[in-house]
């Protein structure tokens, strides 16, 4: 059993086609192609985490239709487009706002909105989000796991620690050109004055005393 993440997949939605240049004609070939790319990989054991905006619709038909479409076992992260037509279904193993699970042995922070600062964000814990569609300037340790970051298709989390699609790097210092450093120190030692130690002066004897 392989454990698989993914986020806005906005089924449904023809306007994710312009707005994020998704590479579909038309939306019933957008949601045939996402379905298609995620049974290329999941399996009927796997468990997927979609962390919220699985399909803009009202329409509980659709919704059960493309759950029914979609391999493996299935959790949502609901996000700020989920309507009830999408929380309401029985198709999903469990549905929440926000959860934890420890992964490969790290701790793995989930939740449709990236945070600034989460559980243990200084521990090592990882942070799991959509909602920006790959358009955030990420921290450490931070990933943006929509189909629109990773080519469309939920991912492991092997795959995301390995991505070198970051939204944002760690914070570095500019490193130190050490060839110019040496040059300013040899500059300075030439152009610096010896300075002159004060001569000691010679104690005069004690007058003695009549």
């Amino acid at each position: 059993m392989a454990v698989f993440f993914t986020s806005d997949t906005h089924f449904g939605d023809a306007r994710r086609i312009r707005i994020d240049k998704r590479p579909f004609k038309t939306i019933a070939e957008h949601d045939a192609g996402l379905i298609a790319r995620w049974n290329a990989i999941v399996g009927p054991d796997d468990e997927v985490y979609h962390l919220g905006d699985f399909a803009v619709t009202m329409d509980a038909t659709a919704v059960e239709r493309w759950l029914a479409a979609l391999n493996g076992r299935k959790h949502l992260i609901i996000g700020n487009n989920d309507s009830p037509a999408v929380t309401a279904s029985s198709a999903w193993a469990s549905i929440s706002y926000y959860a934890e699970l420890v992964l490969d042995g790290r701790l793995v922070v989930l939740c449709h909105y990236p945070f600034r600062t989460w559980h243990l964000s200084t521990k090592g814990s990882i942070d799991l989000h959509g909602h920006s569609h790959g358009k955030l300037k990420e921290l450490p340790r931070q990933y943006d796991v929509g189909i629109d970051v990773f080519d469309y298709r939920p991912v492991t989390l092997a795959e995301i620690l390995a991505s070198r699609r970051r939204g944002r790097k760690a914070v570095s210092a500019k490193p130190v050109n050490k060839s110019r450093v040496k040059k300013k120190s040899r500059a300075a030692k030439k152009t610096a004055k010896p300075t002159k130690r004060p001569a000691k002066s010679a104690k005069k004897p004690a007058k003695k005393r009549r």
